[in-house]
């Protein structure tokens, strides 16, 4: 077994929306030439996740419209009273999607549905620079 680390950069809008990520997982998974294992992608950070969705207009709607019901950026958070930040609901949106996903690849593929992709939820309330870690584990 082998563990190979990589990282990347995207940058990001921030008030939760999406970024695909998925080509470039696959593009370093081809890279590395491993076969057969799991990836994890992992966000540092505190006001971001990863998950995966079909990455298809509705659901780059639907999803912050849920995060927003669930998490309302509108209503006071205990966080912002203490940092006056005004990123509460961001911390807690962050959480609840959490900031690593592990996806089994075989054959130098990503075992993913076919309408499945990973993506970045940048929960924060402006844009930001986002370092994505890779870790494979494979052979």
């Amino acid at each position: 077994m082998k563990v190979i680390t990589e990282t990347f950069s995207i940058s990001t809008l921030g008030n939760s929306t999406l970024v695909d990520i998925t080509k470039s997982v696959e593009e370093i998974l081809f890279k590395i030439g491993l076969s057969e294992g799991q990836v994890t992608i992992f966000i540092p950070g505190a006001t971001a996740g990863v998950t995966t969705i079909e990455y298809e207009p509705g659901l780059l709607q639907d999803f912050p419209e849920a995060l927003e019901r669930i998490a309302p950026s509108h209503i006071s958070y205990h966080h912002d009273a203490t940092w006056q930040d005004g990123n509460g609901h961001a911390h807690v949106r962050a959480s609840m999607i959490g900031p690593s996903l592990s996806v089994p690849f075989q054959n130098r593929q990503l075992l993913l549905g076919t309408w499945q992709q990973i993506v970045v939820v940048d929960c924060d309330v402006r844009p930001r620079k986002r370092r994505v870690i890779v870790q494979f584990i494979g052979q």
